[in-house]
């Protein structure tokens, strides 16, 4: 019986990719289709001599990524079960059409990728139907390409799971630093979904004209080992049209959508800081994203956090924005705050920045200086207001990715910090 649509995907090396085309005669009898989701640009002249199956059927990915192709494909697909391949992967010489089977009340049959001292999980067989009700993320709301399918797997219930090893092989793969830490971060995807009462803890985010970003900030939010109390987002104003890319993911309950005119990030986050009501609030950049954990280690710290400290933060995973992709660089640390002077020359943005709300609020919320107008360093400024009553506790922990990209407001800005310091020191 023909019930399976093999879809290749994210093959950059074409002997690579012949490999795994290769692979699936093993399961020729069940085979009603292959498709291949080419690398925007990937030349297909030497793929040849398949003649064991019908044809192939090739589509670009676009500069969006293979995310909307995918649901459009699989939409249209009649065979009950979709198997993937992606990158490295091919088949294992050992499967066989039985090995690829679902027991009752499992619709996803799980391969498991064993990379250096990780174990990442990945679905391989798939029932259509229930494709079609959960969809793929583009990769505008991703961090990267390779977080595609463990990103959705992640909203796969475990008893809906089928784990199995050994039923997929892959290519070698190179051990740079920056495949490394991708895995790294994938991993995290796999974390058991738990939800503790106390401490609360909500996200705001302010954006402006962040319409190529914005939406891995929002997806990393949601997609959270433990879930943010709210998620709060406000429009400064935009005009690049990405408005209405955040009303899509207003649900009027977790998550919510402000519009203002444009007044500056301080007078966004002021705003937002009106509807927060849980315990802690996490300040997420439009062009920032968090990692699944994100939520659970920061609840960890919180939870004996004393009374008289208002803010906790770590270190920042950096990473540079390449044209479809990011390059990790490093992970800044940061160290123990004491005082407004080592709040003034500390070497690189303080985060992530995690505020107790009433303290906040009660210092009067993030200060609108007459320098710029309050449109610049409004960061500085809250934790300079904040420093003189309260008390800043540093851990040594990574869940924040900073992206380094040419839009970014204070890359255009760097020349104005020592007159934005001397607004501090004459007062």
């Amino acid at each position: 019986m023909k019930d399976v649509t093999a879809i290749l995907v994210h093959y950059t090396d074409l002997g690579v990719l012949q490999k795994a085309l290769n692979s699936l005669k093993k399961i020729k009898s069940r085979l009603k289709s292959i498709i291949v989701i080419l690398e925007q640009g990937m030349s297909i002249d030497m793929i040849h001599g398949y003649d064991w199956f019908d044809q192939i059927e090739f589509l670009d990915s676009g500069v969006n990524g293979p995310g909307q192709i995918l649901n459009d494909t699989i939409y249209c697909l009649s065979s009950p079960y979709v198997l993937f391949l992606q990158s490295t992967d091919y088949l294992s010489p050992t499967i066989n059409t039985d090995s690829l089977q679902l027991s009752h009340k499992k619709i996803v049959l799980v391969t498991l990728h064993h990379n250096r001292n990780s174990v990442i999980h990945f679905p391989l067989l798939v029932c259509t139907s229930f494709l079609k009700r959960k969809k793929f993320l583009s990769n505008h709301q991703l961090p990267f390409k390779e977080a595609l399918f463990p990103a959705w797997l992640s909203n796969v219930g475990d008893s809906r799971q089928l784990i199995k090893d050994n039923l997929v092989r892959q290519a070698r793969k190179n051990s740079f630093t920056n495949t490394i830490e991708k895995e790294k971060f994938i991993q995290k995807y796999q974390l058991q979904k738990v939800k503790k009462e106390y401490p609360t803890v909500s996200v705001m985010i302010s954006h402006f004209n962040m319409g190529k970003y914005v939406e891995t900030a929002i997806v990393s939010c949601l997609l959270q080992s433990e879930q943010f109390e709210q998620v709060l987002i406000i429009d400064d104003g935009s005009t690049d049209n990405s408005f209405s890319q955040l009303q899509q993911w207003d649900d009027g309950k977790q998550v919510k959508v402000f519009k203002k005119k444009n007044g500056g990030k301080a007078r966004a986050l002021n705003e937002l800081l009106l509807h927060v009501k849980s315990d802690f609030i996490l300040e997420l950049d439009a062009d920032d994203w968090l990692d699944p954990d994100a939520v659970s280690i920061i609840k960890n710290y919180l939870a004996y956090l004393p009374k008289d400290f208002s803010v906790l933060y770590g270190n920042l995973r950096k990473w540079k924005q390449l044209d479809g992709d990011v390059l990790f660089k490093g992970v800044a640390k940061g160290i123990p705050i004491n005082g407004v002077t080592q709040l003034l020359t500390y070497r690189f943005p303080l985060g992530p920045r995690v505020y107790r709300t009433s303290t906040l609020k009660e210092e009067g919320g993030f200060p609108v200086i007459e320098f710029e107008n309050g449109r610049l360093y409004e960061d500085v400024s809250v934790l300079f207001r904040l420093i003189k009553t309260s008390q800043f506790r540093y851990h040594d922990f990574t869940v924040y990715n900073v992206r380094e990209h040419m839009e970014s407001i204070t890359k255009y800005n760097d020349s104005k910090w020592n007159d934005f310091i001397k607004t501090f020191n004459s007062n």
